[in-house]
């Protein structure tokens, strides 16, 4: 390594707290200095496909000049404002309205935040308020999945359903937060049941805590449509059916979390619409700007957004908003950002490319002895490498195989990601090309083959 990059990441380790990082670990962080396209370049020069798009947000790739310019214009023209006190922006007022037309079900308004733990966050406050507002006030719990993922605010980390996010930081925050079985058929499907079957139980269990918590009691659900950050599980055939059967019939709001599903991801412009979801209240981030710069929107239905504004009227003002909320310069490259979308049909190429990418990875991935499932929809994947492929039994944790491949898939210049059960996800940006999707698959089987010759899975 040279001089500087030895200086950088130095500097780096003494300076910054780095998020999902062990402060005393001895490895040296990876300096990144450029982007183009679909590949990013460390201080030293050396390239990688990033098979993330950051973290599952640079939809468009690391180079999209009319961002920048997007960007610099609004910074010329106004460079900031805010929304308080009845005051707005034009940039606002045209990506709420946009938001508000693609919507995958009909919504109300928008209100705008800085980050998908924010905007979950949000969502979390507004439900409660709403829930006073029509004389409910001890209708509160809100309900998440182990394994899933809404962010890292106290209130969403508490609605997130990962150990590593709950140990030490002392959530869940209180007895407002229940959780629910992952929606995992591969392992949790019992011997001779059908996807169905199993999406009836989970149903069921569903059920059996909102009776067990108290259903007056029970305010609303949190779900990705495909859980992300928990190792990329795509729920059963009639899940979400099933799930918003029981929800409905206790009247517990549905809130799909749309921060990485949403803007083309599963080969439709929301989440929810490929997996079947009716939501009430529906976040979004990451690929609304591309990732460039931090804007997230919660989309509120009609019937919330008036109980909200009865309520605020009442008290004779709605009490939450940020600094940022709205923001123009990161407002009017989001709207660039779905111009751009728009003109490229990201739909149609995400569904071809997509489909390229799953035929890659079924024929040479998932045939691949350490490899036991190969899952997602569009541009979203997920493998899950397990130690007997018959049985879906994965290693132990204390093995860290997922690490080792992204350590050894780094290597061989590819950029992906490891969760719990050493599930491997990718999301590469969506511009994507199927050469470029080649070259991912490339790079992933010769790591796989290297990872067989490691002690991680040999012992």
């Amino acid at each position: 390594m040279s001089s500087t990059l030895n200086s950088l990441a130095s500097r780096a380790k003494a300076a910054v707290l780095h998020p999902y990082s062990d402060p005393l670990t001895e490895v040296e962080p990876l300096i990144m200095e450029r982007g183009e396209g679909i590949r990013v370049w460390d201080s030293e020069g050396r390239s990688y496909i990033d098979a993330m798009a950051g973290l599952w947000c640079a939809s468009l790739g690391f180079s999209e000049g009319r961002l920048a310019k997007a960007a610099y214009d609004q910074m010329v023209s106004l460079p900031y404002y805010h929304g308080f006190t009845g005051k707005s922006h034009v940039p606002m007022i045209e990506l709420a309205e946009r938001l508000l037309a693609m919507a995958p079900v009909p919504m109300g308004k928008v209100f705008f935040a800085n980050s998908g733990s924010e905007a979950n966050d949000t969502a979390i406050k507004l439900i409660w308020y709403y829930n006073n507002a029509r004389g409910k006030p001890g209708k509160k719990k809100i309900i998440g999945r182990h394994r899933g993922y809404h962010g890292i605010t106290l209130a969403t980390t508490s609605v997130t359903g990962q150990v590593i996010n709950h140990t030490s930081f002392d959530v869940p925050l209180n007895d407002r937060y229940l959780h629910v079985q992952t929606p995992d058929f591969y392992h949790a499907g019992l011997p001779g049941e059908s996807e169905e079957d199993y999406a009836t139980r989970c149903a069921q269990e569903l059920e059996n805590a909102i009776l067990t918590a108290g259903p007056d009691t029970v305010a609303a659900m949190f779900m990705e449509p495909i859980l992300g950050g928990g190792g990329l599980i795509v729920p059963p055939r009639t899940y979400y059916e099933k799930m918003q059967a029981v929800l409905r019939k206790y009247d517990v709001l549905v809130v799909a979390d749309e921060v990485i599903c949403g803007f083309g991801r599963t080969g439709n412009h929301w989440g929810s619409t490929t997996m079947g979801i009716q939501p009430d209240l529906l976040t979004c981030a990451k690929a609304l700007t591309s990732g460039y710069l931090p804007l997230s929107a919660l989309m509120i239905s009609q019937e919330v957004v008036d109980g909200i504004a009865s309520e605020a009227h009442r008290i004779g003002v709605l009490g939450h908003g940020f600094t940022y909320s709205g923001h123009p310069v990161p407002a009017a490259v989001a709207l660039e950002t779905l111009r751009i979308y728009d003109e490229i049909d990201i739909i149609s190429h995400v569904r071809t490319v997509g489909s390229h990418l799953f035929e890659q990875l079924n024929a040479r991935v998932g045939s691949h002895p350490l490899v036991g499932q190969v899952r997602g929809a569009g541009l979203l994947a997920g493998f899950e490498i397990v130690a007997d492929k018959d049985s879906h039994k994965n290693f132990e944790p204390s093995r860290k195989v997922g690490p080792t491949m992204v350590g050894l898939c780094q290597k061989h210049g590819l950029i992906i990601r490891a969760c719990p059960n050493d599930a491997i996800v990718m999301s590469p940006p969506l511009v994507i090309t199927e050469s470029e999707v080649d070259q991912v698959v490339d790079k992933f089987v010769a790591a796989l083959n290297d990872l067989e010759a490691t002690t991680a899975v040999k012992g």
